[in-house]
């Protein structure tokens, strides 16, 4: 698998585009998780309220079946602070449904944050990426199983800007049907580069 141009300077663009992207995740990654953290901090309000109102009600449930057991008196005293250990306990479930909520909110956030620029950076980035190394690992393999170039120098021919076919001869089509040697290699050369390949030698990647 050819996964970086043999021309050097494409090389340096391919590597520099990957490691912006890389470091693109991990930013996004990091903003991601920071939101994450911001957001839970709502919530501290609402685990006060939880353990503070579920330590109230044990207590009141306490109290109420202490008092229960006083003679005559017991039941009725008991009944107010049972039911105030019902409502502190009620209030602890509001507390916890609303911790609850904001960690539901926060994980959306976190994620929003994180993974909306991460997809447009590789919707972007990853289809003309994997587009060159399908191509030139494709005609890597063509390279190496034939040292002949006639192929690359025909789709340079059908390929390459006519400006360029013209800096290599008058009639390159012709030049080509007589398998003018320098005229195939010169227009071989034209269209492996567009593909990051060089004819001859084999690439560090």
């Amino acid at each position: 698998m050819t996964l970086y141009s043999y021309l050097p300077a494409s090389r340096v663009l391919q590597i520099t585009g990957d490691l912006v992207v890389v470091g693109w995740l991990l930013l996004c990654s990091l903003a991601g998780n920071a939101v994450h953290d911001a957001t839970l901090q709502v919530a501290e309000p609402g685990h006060r309220v939880a353990s503070a109102s579920a330590s109230l009600a044990e207590r009141l449930h306490a109290s109420g079946s202490a008092v229960g057991d006083l003679p005559v008196v017991g039941d009725a005293a008991a009944t107010p602070l049972d039911e105030a250990g019902d409502a502190a306990g009620q209030l602890a479930d509001a507390g916890r449904a609303e911790v609850r909520a904001v960690e539901r909110l926060a994980g959306w956030f976190g994620w929003s944050v994180a993974l909306i620029p991460i997809l447009g950076a590789l919707v972007l980035y990853l289809p003309p990426r994997i587009r060159f190394v399908r191509r030139a690992s494709a005609a890597r393999a063509l390279l190496r199983s034939s040292r002949n170039l006639d192929l690359f120098a025909l789709r340079a021919l059908t390929h390459q800007p006519l400006h360029r076919l013209a800096a290599i001869s008058e009639d390159p089509a012709a030049a080509w049907r007589e398998q003018d040697t320098d005229t195939v290699g010169r227009l071989a050369a034209l269209e492996l580069a567009s593909l990051g390949l060089r004819p001859s030698r084999s690439a560090p990647f």
